[in-house]
C-alpha cells in the first residue's frame, strides 16, 4: 500500500476517491439491456444469456432436480455453519420488528402506525468464482420475516450452497439469470420471472447501473450498492497481521474493492505493508487482491480527531477501529455502514454470520443510506381515527390552516362534520 504522509484537507477528496468506471459510459452500455429485456421477455434474457455468458439457456426457471440435489450435495459441517448464521441473522432481525404503538396527540385524536411486508420482492445473487450465499441470508431473512408473500431469487449461479440456503429463507422463485438483464426481468417481469416491488442484492457496476437507471423509472431498490470497501482505523494497541487480514479479506472481492489504512502512527503502518505483502502471496485469488491493493491508500494523520474526520468523509461501507477505545470513537462515527470494534470483531464476521447485514451502502453513500434491515423489506401505513369530541378539539386549527392556504374544500370538510355535531 502507498503510505501517504500527513495530507492536506485540501487533497482529502481525491484521495478518498473510489476507484470506479465513467458511470456515464457504465450507463450507456446497460440501457440498450434494460430496453432489450423490457420488449422481447424471455426471449431477450436466452440471448443475453449466450452473448454475455455463452450459456445457451435453455430453461430460465432452475430445475427442480437442481434445487432437490442441493442439500445432499453439501457437508454437513457447511449446512450446519449456514443453519447458525441463519440463526443469527434471523435473531437481530427479530428485535427490529416494531409493534404497534396508538398514540393520542390529543383527547379523541389517535394516530398508529402499522407494518406491512412489501408483496413482492426480488433478491440478486451475483456469479463469478465467489458462490455469495451469504447473501441469500442476508436478504432472504428479513424478507422472510417481514411476511413477503413472493420472494424471487435471480443469480446465474448453481452453487448448491446458494440453492440450500435459498430454500432455508422461503425463496418462492428461482431463475437462472444474471447481470443487469436479471434486474430489469424483475424490474418489468416477463414470460417467466414475475415483476417484483422492489429489487435488492449487490453486484458490479453493471447491475448497480441497472438498478439506479430502474429506479428514475419508479422501481424502488434498496440503495446503490457497488463494489465492496474498507476502511481501517488502528494504534498501537493493533495487532498489524489482524489489521493485514482484514484489508485482504475485502481486497479479494475484486480489482475495484478499496481498502483504507488510516493512523497515526508510521512505524504501525511499515509494519502493516511488511505483513501485507506475505500474507497476500499465500492468497488463492492473490491477482485479485494485489490490484486491489495497488489502487488502496494507507494514511498517516496528526491525531485522532483528524483520523474521525478523514474517516467520516470517506463514509465506509465497512469500518474497523482497531483502537484502545474503540467503543468512544464509534460513538463519534456518523458516516458508516457498520462499525466493528477491537482486535477480536473481524469484519468478516460480519460478512457472515454475527447477525448483523452484510449489505451496506457503499462509494460514501453511507453519509445518506442505512444498511439493509428489516424495515427495508416492509411498508409503514399510518392510520387514525377521530371522535367527535376529537374534532371538537382539533376541527378549529385545521379549519385556521386551511383557511390560510386557501383551500376551501379541505375547511369545508372540517366545518360540516363540525356543524352536525352542534
Amino acid at each position: 500500500m502507498q503510505i501517504i504522509p500527513y495530507p492536506d484537507r485540501s487533497e482529502w477528496p481525491a484521495l478518498l476517491a473510489r476507484p470506479t468506471q465513467s458511470m456515464a459510459n457504465i450507463e450507456k452500455a446497460v440501457a440498450p439491456i434494460l430496453e432489450q429485456v423490457q420488449k422481447e421477455g424471455d426471449a431477450a434474457l436466452r440471448a443475453l444469456a449466450l452473448k454475455f455468458d455463452k450459456i445457451d439457456l435453455t430453461e430460465i426457471a432452475m430445475p427442480p432436480a437442481t434445487l432437490a440435489a442441493a442439500e445432499a450435495s453439501l457437508t454437513e459441517e457447511l449446512k450446519a455453519a449456514i443453519r447458525q448464521a441463519y440463526a443469527n441473522i434471523r435473531k437481530f432481525h427479530e428485535t427490529q420488528y416494531q409493534p404497534v404503538q396508538k398514540i393520542e396527540t390529543m383527547s379523541g385524536v389517535t394516530c398508529w402506525r402499522r407494518s406491512v411486508g412489501i408483496e413482492k420482492v426480488g433478491l440478486y445473487i451475483p456469479g463469478g468464482s465467489a458462490p455469495l450465499f451469504s447473501t441469500v441470508l442476508m436478504l432472504g431473512v428479513p424478507a422472510q420475516l417481514a411476511g413477503c408473500k413472493e420472494i424471487v431469487l435471480c443469480t446465474p449461479s448453481d452453487h448448491p450452497a446458494i440453492l440450500y440456503a435459498a430454500q432455508l429463507v422461503g425463496v418462492t422463485k428461482i431463475f437462472r439469470i444474471g447481470g443487469a438483464q436479471a434486474i430489469a426481468a424483475m424490474a418489468y417481469g416477463t414470460e417467466s420471472v414475475p415483476k417484483v416491488y422492489k429489487i435488492f442484492g449487490p453486484g458490479n457496476q453493471y447491475v448497480t447501473a441497472a438498478k439506479m437507471l430502474l429506479a428514475k423509472e419508479g422501481v424502488a431498490i434498496d440503495m446503490p450498492a457497488g463494489p465492496s470497501e474498507v476502511a481501517v482505523y488502528a494504534d498501537g494497541s493493533a495487532v498489524p497481521a489482524f489489521v493485514a487480514a482484514d484489508l485482504l479479506s475485502q481486497a479479494e472481492h475484486g480489482a475495484d474493492s478499496q481498502v483504507l489504512l488510516v493512523s497515526t502512527d508510521k512505524k504501525f503502518l511499515a509494519s502493516v505493508n511488511l505483513t501485507l505483502s506475505t500474507q497476500l502471496e499465500a492468497l488463492p485469488r492473490k491477482e485479485l487482491a494485489r490490484k486491489a491493493i495497488e489502487n488502496s491508500k494507507a494514511i498517516l494523520v496528526e491525531d485522532e480527531a483528524e483520523a474521525i474526520d478523514l474517516l467520516n468523509e470517506y463514509a465506509a461501507e465497512h469500518l474497523i477501529l482497531s483502537v484502545s477505545n474503540a467503543e468512544e470513537i464509534s460513538e463519534r462515527i456518523i458516516n458508516a455502514g457498520s462499525i466493528f470494534l477491537g482486535n477480536y470483531t473481524p469484519e468478516s464476521c460480519g460478512d457472515y454470520a454475527s447477525g448483523t447485514n452484510h449489505t451496506l451502502p457503499t462509494n460514501g453513500h453511507a453519509r445518506a443510506y442505512s444498511g439493509v434491515s428489516l424495515d427495508s423489506f416492509v411498508k409503514k401505513i399510518t392510520v387514525q381515527h377521530i371522535t367527535p369530541e376529537g374534532l371538537k378539539a382539533l376541527g378549529p386549527t385545521v379549519e385556521a390552516m386551511a383557511e390560510a392556504e386557501s383551500l376551501q374544500a379541505h375547511k369545508r370538510a372540517v366545518s360540516l362534520r363540525l356543524s352536525s355535531l352542534k
